[in-house]
């Protein structure tokens, strides 16, 4: 059975500003970052482990795919069968908050 994958409210938001930042020069790649970032989360339903852990946290469920200069931060719940994503986060920001 596939994982079911949800985005948290503060992925969204990351997301967007993404989108919208990268808009502000140039639309059309700012549109292909987004769906990138969206494509990229899309084989975690089956292969939700495929991911490296996260060095900041100590955790074997919060794991990370890389889509430089971005991390998708995300976390695997095995009892629910969910995958939650948590951060789009880009690799100049600090401090990963969840």
């Amino acid at each position: 059975m596939d994982y079911a994958i949800i985005f948290s409210p503060k992925a969204v938001g990351d997301l967007e500003t993404i989108v919208r930042y990268i808009s502000l020069t140039n639309p059309s790649a700012a549109k292909k970052v987004g769906q990138s970032l969206l494509e990229k989360t899309k084989d975690l339903s089956q292969f939700p482990f495929k991911g490296q852990k996260v060095p900041e946290f100590d955790s074997p469920d919060i794991r990370q795919l890389i889509l430089k200069p971005y991390r998708i931060v995300y976390r695997v719940e095995e009892g629910k069968k969910l995958i939650s994503i948590a951060r789009f986060w880009h690799s100049s920001q600090e401090n990963l908050e969840l």
